[in-house]
């Protein structure tokens, strides 16, 4: 594990900065490394407003997906809001057709099927549109990419509009409407909306001419928080507004699907990590062991008993999806081992009865044990398809753009993608990726790097220090939260192995004369025992520990030498 403290900023902003908000300097310099270095930037960041949230009709072509869905209303027309399969896309269709069903009733939604059709527009979800008389498609979190498909679409007397977040290819399709603020001649303010995002600017949108304001849309901030969280976007710009009011939603007044699914967890507040960990997995169990659609149904359930029901279910899914997950995590760690391909740049693993709904956990799985690159490949119809994820700082797509004389479609982002490719170019293919993940990885980047915010003492945790690092939040990449190194520490000799297979350690630790122990917990970290002999050097970030009511400030562990 590399430790890499982040370089130093201005030492005169850090100092202003302290002074003008009356904090100490290891807050100030967190916050400049931030690029919050002004009384105003620390006020907008540590006070988010509605009014931070951009004029959706900046974004290039807005006006006119507003004007053909008025069209569409006036001339009452069947509109279909198509979506891919995961949080995203669920959160998206759920958010639109939400939506659009309080100013026009001829709505319905569409989820590709992950297995029949797999990602993104497709045929069959065209076709669909045709048979059911829907004269306008509404693509969220996808579409990019649809030439073909946005061209048939046209044949057959349908439009597209296109709201996606994905990197754009050198064409875009022939849609009324492409909302994607990564597309060149966008001028908008933040080009890095989730899919659901993109949805919920469409929506704003429309409101304007109804003398909506922006508080109107803020009870859908619970599915833009979600997916914001489930899609790991930048938590900066205008996501960190929609993320910190939709959690506010998400604790308040949350939609009966999410409250549904609160309910099964039994939490009372939960956190930006809490989204992550405990509603989209939940909501992606839906898609990945049934349908999409399952997931749309649940969040946009109206009545509670039935959202708890559906929540219920949702539960035993994603209880399968954990025992599965694991299982197939094994088999592709043997397939490693067996080929002997531990020391490779790359993971690449194929078995064709994984379960596609699972790969994308796999291959996260797979780099926690083999930090590098990786695809985990399963059939699916008569070609191969692959979730592909990689490490920090080393993009994926273009590697894959790399080696696209063998793939048949892809799409995605820096740090995780989607792909089909034929049986017969599979080989072939690996090879070529393990090649230009070979010459152009940076060798740094194959060890895994904590990234140190600041070097403390531990008694610099006060409450009112806490209190501060706290209300940080939203966090997530772009503002993660503050990671500490303190040097020279002792554990007070009641440190131990804890859990089931003593994997996790917990400890008791002090520094220097000062004899105040702060508790500290260190997740998969059981095997460094042994440092706690002696004086070592620790990196961590502050958690908030609550035992019978009782709410104390714990050190969360990364890392011990």
């Amino acid at each position: 594990m590399r430790w890499t403290l982040k370089k130093p900023p201005n030492k005169e902003k850090v100092a202003q900065l302290a002074n003008d908000l009356q904090v100490d300097k290891t807050i100030a310099t967190i916050l400049c490394q931030r690029n919050v270095t002004t009384f105003e930037e620390a006020k907008k960041y540590f006070r988010p407003s509605l009014e931070d949230i951009h004029d959706p009709f900046l974004m290039k072509d807005m006006d006119l997906a507003v004007e053909r869905i008025e069209t569409a209303i006036s001339n009452n027309e069947n509109i279909l809001i198509f979506g891919d399969y995961d949080v995203d896309g669920t959160t998206a269709v759920s958010l639109v057709s939400s939506y659009l069903k309080t100013i026009h009733p001829n709505i319905a939604t569409y989820i590709p099927d992950r297995y029949a059709e797999g990602y993104g527009v497709s045929y069959m979800g065209i076709d669909f549109a045709e048979d059911n008389d829907f004269s306008l498609i509404i693509a969220l979190d996808c579409g990019i990419k649809a030439i073909e498909k946005v061209a048939y679409a046209k044949e057959k007397n349908i439009d597209f509009i296109i709201c996606d977040h994905h990197k754009p290819g050198k064409e875009i399709p022939k849609a009324v409407a492409v909302l994607n603020a990564k597309q060149e001649e966008c001028n908008y303010p933040f080009d890095e909306l989730c899919g659901c995002g993109v949805g919920f600017k469409l929506i704003q949108a429309l409101g304007v001419s109804r003398n909506q304001t922006i508080e109107h849309f803020v009870p859908y901030l619970d599915l833009v928080a979600t997916a914001i969280a489930a899609d790991i976007v930048p938590m900066n710009g205008e996501n960190r507004t929609l993320a910190y009011f939709g959690l506010q939603v998400i604790n308040s007044q949350p939609r009966n699907g999410i409250k549904a699914i609160i309910h099964q967890v039994k939490k009372t507040e939960l956190t930006i990590t809490d989204v992550v960990f405990i509603i989209a997995p939940r909501i992606n169990a839906a898609g990945r062991m049934k349908h999409g659609n399952y997931a749309v149904e649940l969040l946009t359930e109206m009545d509670l008993d039935s959202a708890i029901e559906f929540a219920a279910a949702i539960e035993i899914n994603n209880a399968d999806r954990k025992d599965l997950d694991k299982k197939i995590t094994n088999e592709a760690l043997i397939q490693i081992i067996d080929n002997e391909e531990e020391n490779k740049f790359t993971s690449v693993v194929f078995q064709e009865d994984w379960h596609k709904g699972v790969i994308g956990i796999v291959a996260s799985r797979l780099i926690e044990k083999y930090y590098r690159p990786t695809l985990v490949f399963t059939k699916s119809g008569d070609k191969l398809a692959a979730s592909a994820r990689s490490v920090k700082g080393f993009d994926v797509y273009n590697a894959l753009e790399a080696c696209s004389e063998f793939i048949e479609q892809f799409g995605g982002h820096k740090y995780a993608a989607g792909l089909t490719l034929l049986p017969e170019n599979y080989e072939n293919f690996k090879n070529k990726f393990e090649e230009v993940v070979e010459k152009t990885i940076d060798k740094e980047l194959l060890t895994p790097e904590i990234s140190i915010d600041a070097e403390i003492d531990l008694s610099e945790i006060t409450d009112k220090f806490f209190r501060i690092i706290q209300q940080m939040a939203p966090f997530g990449p772009m503002n993660m939260k503050p990671n500490f190194k303190s040097t020279c520490v002792r554990d007070n000799g009641y440190g131990k192995q804890v859990g089931a297979d003593k994997t996790h350690l917990k400890l008791n630790v002090f520094q220097g004369d000062n004899k105040k122990t702060y508790n500290a917990i260190g997740f998969n970290l059981g095997d460094k025992i042994e440092f706690v002999q002696d004086e070592f050097d620790i990196v961590y970030a502050l958690d908030e520990n609550e035992w019978n009511g009782y709410k104390t400030v714990q050190l969360l562990l990364k890392d011990i030498k």
